[in-house]
């Protein structure tokens, strides 16, 4: 087993926490190397693609191209998500009610074709060429859910998050929201670079077929 040690303050008093690690050194290793080869190379190829939809939210409706949101990362760590903006700017918060609805009205037109198609996912490749996320892992997730997270459920936060994940491919948003989370622990329980191949191939099939994208 590998084990991590951290340095924490209870009352003043130091306390050394150790916990055994998810991933190991070799592990996290093989899969940052995938991540920055996989997310450079694709975004090179789809460079084009990327300029296209630029121009189109830009002529679609006034407002950023790239919409900017905080989401906990590994270890619980904040950090700025990218995406294709694909609501109209002064939408207000994208976490309210209409999130994720099918017939969302504060979603433009260009918008629709980006969210069916996962198109404004995109820019996270930047994310990950960053190190704030990897290709395969649990979701990124809003802070305020975060904060009613059940204590075993906070165990998705020890490995990079994911562009994509194993709940994506089984399901994605046809799936209720509390059983992500038993996804996200199968694949940190049995994760290996042939997974998250596996795992990317069977997305681009997903997101193909557009079940559970809106």
């Amino acid at each position: 087993a590998y084990f991590q040690a951290s340095a924490e303050d209870f009352s003043g008093i130091p306390l050394i926490g150790v916990r055994e690690r998810v991933l190991s050194p070799a592990q996290r290793l093989v899969k940052r190397t995938f991540d920055v080869l996989f997310s450079g190379a694709t975004l090179i190829l789809i460079s084009p693609v990327l300029l296209l939809i630029s121009l189109a939210i830009r002529l679609d409706s006034p407002g950023p191209i790239i919409y900017r949101q905080k989401r906990v990362g590994e270890y619980g760590k904040l950090f700025t998500m990218l995406k294709f903006r694909s609501m109209y700017a002064d939408a207000g918060n994208p976490s309210s009610e209409y999130s994720k609805q099918r017939f969302d009205p504060r979603v433009t037109r260009v918008g629709r074709v980006l969210r069916r198609t996962s198109l404004d996912e995109l820019p996270q490749f930047f994310n990950i060429l960053r190190g704030d996320m990897s290709i395969v892992g649990p979701r990124p997730e809003m802070p305020g859910l975060v904060s009613r997270y059940d204590w075993w459920q906070r165990k998705r936060f020890e490995v990079p998050q994911g562009l994509t994940g194993w709940w994506q491919i089984n399901g994605r948003s046809d799936k209720p929201m509390h059983l992500h989370t038993e996804d996200d622990l199968f694949y940190i329980r049995n994760y290996s670079l042939w997974l998250d191949v596996q795992i990317c191939f069977r997305t681009v099939f997903s997101i193909i077929s557009g079940k559970g994208a809106f």
